[in-house]
């Protein structure tokens, strides 16, 4: 009986060492490429190292998007037992300052893989890479960091979950941000650790380019500030704005508010984050005026002091009314423009030739896209003439029965003050690699010349007169000499005018030789409603402000009289008509002698303080201003030597003489 059960007990082994031996021989030799391609797909694999994306600065290399190097921690749920569980849950717990009951709800899911804790911080992530456990492990998951969050939104756009640009300069410049994806091969464990790299066949990711915009940050905070301000002010629903360096094209500032964060774009909804100064389109209203008026004198159709009958303000053309808000009944053409008179326009309209007016108002870039490069742009509606009515001209003289963009108007009008040449607009100023070598060096792109140099230096003057006499006076500022039109449009919803207005201001400056020209254009105002009352205001804010940030937009000072002395004696009064006194205002004819080499600081008491500006300025000496009129002291004392990067407080006073205010 005994040996029966060993005889069974000695044929089990045997099969079982024999079935073993079948086994390993299978697994060694038969089957051994098979296994080992499967083991090999198991423990290795080729993973995307994802590059870096490039960097945008403004163009004084401040930076203003980067990146964040984030990790992502996830949770294989197949591979954790009940205590691995709660150990997880404890340690990013205390990590993360959240409940371990909300990790343990994380863990309670039907996938087999979930996300367990994003977009960690680098330095954080740090803290958790050497906690092992079977089942948990991270990816690179970088993170786009817009750094002044809603300043210049729709100009920059924003990244998807894919990291690729939507709108903005990402999306237009993705290719070149992005930079190029490497790959590498990694050998795992079992649960997932990282034993090695395989350095043979690892492509290194290459980073993306950097890009430098046209864009000055600190121009960009003061046109959004003030598109704030006067939205408050004014009651409006929206406003846009934008600055355009006039004799290159290059885009300073542009600006949509409301605008967004592009840290949490999910937040706004795709109206706010539509960049409305490229996709939007409206009827200009009378700042189109100076189009018409341009391509008249261009034709030596009008002058400026032919006399035009404005017919009272009401006026019977064809089978329409045109009106004015002001009633005259004779006007020069000067004054046509400088009080913006739609009957005077529309008149003066009829001189050109309809294939004539509609090839300038093409040259000027209407009906067409501006090549600018931003994503969406619209081109506008300017009807070809074998489609215009009988009334089209005149309405399209005062801008109706024609659709702009912002960004079209803006460019137009700098082809009007600068000498008549049109330039595409530019937001790049240049690009280079990680290394900071220069890939791309933009030039201006002169696209054709709409008018002739002395066509536009006549419509400086004239856009001049338009501030200085006309509806908008309330650009005029004390520091520099401004010209520009205003606009007034009714807004069309759905085909129909409705009673709600959109209101314009088209600026330029210093008038003698324009560095800047900024549009304001404020939609459906409650308050002040016409151009002149509330786009012409922020514009004047802007302006003051962006010469307290930069003197020299300023220029020359304008007409300096012609004197030997260096002061005038004058007798004047102040405010107090007790205290009648005897006081002396310097000539400006001094100024000239004043610029960067000078290392002294002057007297600049009894100056006007537009001089007293045009002497810091030719110092590069940074100021600030209290008071208006003459200056009265200044914290830096006349002697003292100049350091570099001071500011000198300039305290002015007005000063009546005979009536008027000296300046």
């Amino acid at each position: 009986m005994n040996n029966s059960r060993a005889i069974i007990i000695i044929i089990v082994i045997v099969i079982f060492f024999l079935t073993l031996v079948y086994k390993l021989f299978d697994v060694q030799i038969i089957k051994s490429e098979e296994l080992r391609y499967y083991a090999e797909r198991q423990q290795m694999k080729r993973e995307k190292i994802i590059p870096e994306r490039g960097l945008i600065y403004d163009r004084n290399k401040t930076l203003l998007v980067c990146n964040k190097n984030d990790v992502t921690f996830y949770l294989d749920l197949r591979m954790l037992s009940e205590g691995n569980k709660e150990k997880i849950a404890k340690k990013f717990s205390l990590a993360f300052g959240k409940s371990v009951n909300h990790y343990f709800s994380l863990m309670d899911h039907a996938l087999a893989t979930i996300p367990f804790e994003k977009k960690v911080p680098g330095e954080k992530a740090l803290l958790l890479k050497n906690f092992k456990v079977p089942g948990l492990f991270y990816r690179e998951d970088p993170t786009r960091v817009y750094h002044y969050k809603n300043l210049a939104s729709h100009l920059l756009g924003y990244l998807n979950a894919d990291y690729s640009g939507v709108n903005g300069v990402e999306k237009s410049f993705n290719d070149l941000l992005k930079g190029e994806e490497g790959i590498r091969l990694v050998e795992r464990n079992a649960i997932g650790d990282v034993i090695t790299f395989s350095e043979e066949e690892t492509r290194r990711a290459i980073v993306g380019n950097n890009i430098y915009l046209t864009v000055k940050r600190s121009f960009q905070s003061v046109l959004e500030e003030e598109l704030k301000s006067g939205i408050s002010e004014f009651g409006a629903s929206s406003a846009l704005g934008i600055i355009m360096d006039p004799n290159t094209g290059e885009i300073l500032a542009l600006a949509n508010i409301d605008d967004y964060d592009p840290n949490k774009f999910w937040d706004f909804s795709d109206d706010i984050r539509r960049n409305r100064t490229i996709t939007d389109t409206y009827e200009p209203g009378s700042t189109f005026k100076s189009f018409t008026l341009a391509a008249l004198l261009d034709q030596k159709l009008c002058s400026e002091y032919e006399i035009i009958n404005v017919e009272n303000g009401r006026y019977k053309f064809k089978n329409a009314n045109i009106s004015d808000t002001h009633k005259f009944e004779r006007l020069t053409v000067k004054g046509v423009i400088e009080k913006s008179s739609n009957i005077g326009i529309s008149k003066l309209s009829q001189r050109i030739d309809d294939e004539l007016f509609y090839k300038y108002l093409r040259s000027f870039g209407f009906g067409n896209y501006t090549a600018i490069n931003l994503p969406g742009e619209a081109k506008g509606n300017l009807k070809k003439p074998s489609h215009w009515s009988a009334l089209t001209k005149a309405f399209m003289s005062f801008g109706y029965e024609i659709s702009v963009t912002p960004i079209q108007l803006v460019t137009a009008y700098s082809s009007i003050v600068n000498g008549g040449v049109l330039f595409k607009p530019q937001i790049v100023k240049n690009i280079t690699n990680s290394n900071g070598e220069l890939i791309v060096n933009n030039e201006s792109t002169e696209i054709r010349r709409v008018i002739s140099e002395e066509t536009s230096a006549r419509m400086r003057s004239l856009l001049k007169g338009v501030v200085e006499n006309g509806t908008g006076k309330s650009a005029k500022t004390e520091y520099v000499s401004v010209g520009g039109k205003t606009g007034t449009s009714k807004r069309m919803v759905k085909g129909t005018y409705i009673n709600d207005y959109n209101s314009s201001f088209v600026g330029f400056f210093p008038v003698e030789n324009p560095q800047i020209v900024c549009l304001i254009l404020v939609n459906s105002p409650q308050v002040g409603k016409y151009g002149g009352l509330v786009a012409a205001p922020i514009f004047k804010k802007v302006v003051d402000k962006l010469i307290e940030l930069e003197p020299d937009l300023v220029g020359q000072p304008k007409d300096l009289p012609s004197a030997n002395q260096d002061y005038d004696f004058v007798s004047v009064s102040n405010y107090s008509d007790e205290n009648k006194v005897n006081h002396i205002v310097r000539n400006p004819a001094g100024i000239q002698k004043y610029d960067s080499k000078t290392t002294i600081m002057p007297e600049l008491k009894d100056y006007s303080l537009r001089d007293a500006i045009m002497i810091l300025t030719r110092m590069q000496v940074k100021y600030k201003v209290s008071g208006s009129g003459i200056v009265v002291s200044q914290s830096i004392e006349p002697g003292d030597k100049i350091k570099k990067g001071i500011t000198c407080v300039l305290e002015c006073k007005e000063i009546a003489v005979s009536g008027t205010t000296v300046y």
